[in-house]
């Protein structure tokens, strides 16, 4: 999955910032639909992923029935976070 081509299938545009509230409300919609829909593992995890990133993910216990697949959650939600640090 490239991150702008599914920027652009869930919101017409890979510029969040050109979303109007109610797009990025019915994309993130599209993809919650989606991620309960997918039936691949890799797919699943990748959109949930974009969900995170976005601020829109369902919770760990909701999304993975499977503790392995929750703990791979934790570790790109650790290593997200970690990137995303500002310096002091």
């Amino acid at each position: 999955m490239d991150f702008d081509d599914q920027l652009r299938r869930y919101f017409g545009t890979a510029d969040l910032s050109a979303v109007h509230p109610e797009a990025f409300a019915a994309g993130s919609e599209r993809m919650r639909v989606d991620f309960g829909l997918e039936a691949n593992g890799g797919r699943r995890f990748a959109l949930w992923t974009l969900m995170h990133i976005l601020g829109v993910a369902p919770d760990l216990d909701v999304a993975f029935k499977d503790a392995a697949e929750r703990d791979a959650a934790r570790d790109f939600m650790d290593m997200f976070d970690r990137a995303n640090e500002r310096p002091d």
